[in-house]
């Protein structure tokens, strides 16, 4: 397991530095990070804050994605990017650690997910389109459908049924 800290100092010199300052904000800020396995964790802070205060909160980042994810791995990172963001907002909002209790976060996301679930959230719709179909009560299954000008040439769908 790495521990790192990254910071960036420009050399007077005429030549441009070649650490990019302006892709993190400039030199009053540090990036932090921490290696696990395959993953790296980055985090930009100001000059601030403290180097041990961000690495424990990528600590509980990582084992609350660890719990989530049930041994996190990249793919879980890419497939998943929308619960990753959310339980990065359960522990961070503006700028401010507002919640480091790991169970709590865990609570919250699978509240979440419960309440996704319920909802039938967008990966349900494809199956409810199709069960909307099905349920559908035609004494036969049109086969052109003309609104207007327009004309719609509906495929076989005894397929699906």
């Amino acid at each position: 397991m790495a521990v790192g800290k990254l910071m960036c100092t420009p050399k007077p010199s005429p030549q441009p530095c070649p650490c990019p300052h302006s892709l993190f904000g400039g030199s009053d800020y540090k990036l932090i990070y921490r290696h696990y396995a395959t993953l790296y964790f980055v985090f930009c802070v100001d000059s601030s804050e403290s180097e041990l205060g961000i690495l424990d909160l990528i600590q509980v980042f990582v084992e609350t994605l660890d719990k989530c994810f049930e041994n996190v791995c990249e793919l879980d990172l890419i497939f998943h990017m929308d619960k990753v963001h959310h339980i990065l907002q359960e522990m961070v909002i503006g700028g401010m650690v507002l919640e480091t209790n790991m169970n709590e976060i865990v609570a919250q996301v699978e509240a979440q997910g419960k309440l996704e679930k319920a909802e039938g959230g967008l990966s349900a719709a494809p199956s409810r389109a199709v069960s909307a179909v099905k349920n559908i009560n035609l004494p036969e299954i049109p086969r052109n459908i003309n609104i207007g000008d327009i004309n719609i040439k509906v495929p076989n769908l005894s397929q699906f049924m």
